[in-house]
């Protein structure tokens, strides 16, 4: 996607961008470019979309990322004198959402958004990797074992396993003779089975998933300053013990980040401000602080101390800010798939 478009000598217009390159992107994929580069002036081609091919094109534009000038000009070359800077769209799930709000009722345009969510991931795959295994095997036992022979191949090995271990025996062997014959898959059919995990796994998981009451509470419960926090699990358990203590147990707080190892200490303290590691650990306990003190230079660890000595007295409240910053950081990195965080689960541990 780095390859630059050529001029014409004669006339000044665009080359056509090699084939390759164009060959990178399904149908889907370049019918969502042209409509993120035509933005509000597509409405009436959305409204000409059933709502499977809204979901499709909505979930293919979510997950573009940045397009390449040269694509943009090669795909939709009657519309250069429309696109602005370079030409470049930036593809993304904000971005999708605005485009969809300025022809979708509210109400719809979060439906769609809720699917395209679903479990936490960035691609098809990344989704089915954060499905629970007996779930994903209940639906692959019913499929062909060459398909699910792909799927498999493309999750992680970890999860590969585990749904494994869930499928009938005979058909689990099946499946894993298919995986050692496999050869190079064509993308033709990838796009095809991505397209049926997408529109009849993922679509159905998010429409038939009750989000969990509680779950849902324990992520409000987490945005709360520790004196708000403390008061309502107060209040709760004295109507409902058995509620407070799951609550508690699925909140993720700051010195749940005590469970981290080296590599996630490391990761994390790239990702945040210096400021705020700083003014978190002032108010974290000894172990916390310890841990990612061993996790820096013996010179970083002496100037983050200075920098902590320094600040003098501190007021609590910019304490817990500067640590739900740091919390947020870190579900920031399990989002992108960078770190899994625990729920709470004292043997849950973190994953890399």
């Amino acid at each position: 996607m780095n390859a630059l478009v050529k001029q014409k000598p004669d006339d000044g217009k665009p080359e056509a961008v090699r084939d390759t390159e164009l060959a990178r992107f399904s149908g889907v994929e370049k019918c969502a470019i042209i409509l993120m580069c035509l933005g509000e002036d597509a409405k009436g081609l959305w409204s000409l979309l059933d709502e499977e091919e809204i979901k499709e094109i909505s979930q293919a534009m979510s997950s573009l990322g940045l397009v390449s000038a040269s694509v943009v000009e090669a795909l939709v070359i009657e519309f250069v004198q429309k696109l602005s800077g370079s030409g470049a769209v930036m593809g993304s799930y904000e971005q999708t959402q605005r485009v969809l709000s300025s022809f979708l009722p509210k109400e719809k345009v979060e439906t769609l958004m809720e699917e395209l969510r679903g479990p936490a991931g960035r691609n098809i795959w990344d989704k089915l990797a954060n499905v629970n295994e007996a779930v994903l095997a209940s639906y692959l036992k019913n499929e062909y074992p060459q398909t699910v022979a792909v799927v498999l191949a493309k999750v992680r090995p970890d999860h590969a396993a585990k749904v494994l271990a869930e499928l009938p025996e005979d058909f689990a062997g099946e499946c894993v003779a298919r995986m050692l014959m496999m050869e190079p898959v064509q993308r033709d059919i990838l796009e095809k089975i991505e397209v049926t995990l997408r529109t009849e796994f993922m679509s159905n998981l998010a429409r038939t998933s009750k989000r969990d009451s509680h779950e849902m509470m324990a992520e409000i419960f987490n945005n709360f300053d520790r004196q708000t926090e403390t008061k309502f699990l107060t209040l709760l358990e004295e109507r409902n013990r058995d509620s407070a203590e799951r609550i508690r147990a699925l909140m993720f707080v700051f010195e749940d980040l005590g469970k981290l190892d080296a590599g996630g200490v490391q990761t994390l303290m790239r990702a945040v401000d210096k400021g705020d590691l700083a003014l978190a650990l002032k108010g974290a306990s000894d172990s916390l602080r310890q841990l990612f003190f061993s996790n820096m230079s013996e010179r970083g660890a002496k100037l983050l101390r200075d920098d902590m000595a320094g600040m003098g007295p501190v007021r609590l409240k910019d304490v817990e800010a500067a640590q739900m910053r740091m919390v947020g950081a870190a579900k920031d990195l399990a989002a992108r798939g960078e770190i899994v965080l625990s729920e709470g689960k004292g043997d849950d541990e973190l994953i890399y």
